[in-house]
């Protein structure tokens, strides 16, 4: 028995302590952290262009190519322009023909005016020979209806000459129309954009302004629209008071997305009461094409930077009894548990308003083997184990 004990004895005591726990650490920093609002928002062309035909008529050539970059007056569609060449004709003849009845009626007009005079002449001097009876009442009389129907004839040469002029001007508009008619066969480009797919195919008639050919989103610049819970509304109307937002957009699901930069353009002029949000609308330089109409993003809208915010990965804080918790080593290597209260995120750190100081150690990973006063081993993350013990 007495042999057995000792044995017993000299196990214990070579058991010694338990190993120290392998766990992996950070130091908090102190930095300058933007205060920031996140959101979900989708991608919106910044013009939306519905190409239509200004006139009817058959479809003759689609000339560039679906889903292609455009420019501003660019050709896209031709329209059959022989109809719209005869208007042309038609109108220009009529022009030629009003012009010359001017012409006529101008002329007749001169020649009863030189006519007028010496009927004039005659009606006076016959009626002073009519006076001293020399010469008939009858012929004074008719001397004197021949001038007076001169006049009349003046008169309707004039309104002739009127009437002629409103047909030459009414013929000059005919022109002009025609002339803008035969501009409207040609459909071109009002923005600089990207086509999308070709609606109506050559050979086919379109109706002018009803048909739509082709649409043409205008990428650059381009609106990422987003909404963010009214409780937000006076901190952004203060911080965009004397000054434009920065605004980062990432595109999910892509691989290693680098965020795009922008600048807060619109605030809504209500609150969707339905929601309790208030949309705000960025815009974003776009010529890389990284974003994309319809497409879904992730927002960051930055309202203002806390400067000397005390930060350690996100992954430090840990749900406690009493609230949010990190794990402070110690500089004997031991941990200890410490209430904190944890603000906002930042990428992959996280604020520690309360509860700790820059230049302090917390454990990141492997907090579930330990306990207050455990030894620990700082070690890479990837040879933690995370399972509890």
């Amino acid at each position: 028995m007495l042999t057995l004990a000792g044995c017993q004895t000299e196990k214990t005591q070579s058991a010694g302590p338990p190993p120290p726990t392998p766990v992996s650490v950070a130091v908090a920093a102190e930095q300058s952290v933007p205060t920031e609002v996140q959101a979900v928002g989708t991608v919106e062309a910044s013009s939306v262009i519905q190409v239509k035909s200004q006139i009817s008529g058959e479809l003759v050539k689609v000339a560039f190519t679906e889903g292609a970059d455009v420019k501003e007056g660019d050709l896209l569609f031709e329209i059959d322009a022989r109809p719209y060449q005869e208007a042309l004709r038609q109108a220009e003849a009529a022009f030629n023909r009003d012009t010359a009845n001017l012409h006529q009626a101008e002329a007749n007009r001169e020649k009863d005016v030189a006519q007028s005079r010496s009927l004039e002449a005659d009606a006076s001097r016959n009626a002073q020979l009519a006076k001293e009876g020399i010469v008939s009442r009858t012929q004074d009389e008719q001397s004197r209806a021949s001038a007076e129907g001169n006049h009349a004839a003046i008169n309707a040469d004039q309104a002739a000459i009127e009437s002629d002029r409103a047909s030459i001007e009414s013929d000059r508009s005919a022109i002009d129309r025609a002339k803008l008619d035969l501009t409207y066969c040609q459909v071109r480009s009002r923005v600089t954009g990207r086509a999308g797919n070709l609606l109506v195919h050559e050979g086919n008639i379109v109706t002018a302004n009803t048909t739509n050919l082709v649409v043409i989103n205008k990428l650059d610049p381009i609106w990422v629209s987003f909404g963010v819970p009214e409780e937000h509304l006076a901190a952004i109307q203060r911080s965009s008071s004397g000054r434009k937002l920065v605004v980062q957009a990432t595109p999910k699901d892509t691989a290693g997305p680098m965020p795009v930069r922008g600048e807060l353009s619109v605030i809504d002029n209500t609150v969707d009461s339905t929601t309790g949000t208030i949309r705000l609308k960025a815009t974003f330089e776009n010529s890389k094409r990284l974003l994309w109409p319809g497409q879904f993003v992730n927002v960051s809208l930055t309202l203002d930077t806390q400067a000397r915010a005390v930060v350690v990965p996100a992954e430090a804080v840990q749900p406690g009894q009493q609230g949010q918790m990190v794990y402070i080593v110690k500089p004997d290597q031991t941990v200890e548990p410490r209430n904190v209260h944890a603000g906002a995120i930042h990428g992959n750190q996280i604020v520690i308003e309360t509860g700790l100081a820059a230049g302090e150690t917390v454990v990141t990973d492997g907090q579930l083997r330990l306990y207050p006063g455990a030894h620990i081993q700082a070690v890479a993350a990837s040879k933690v184990d995370s399972r509890t013990l």
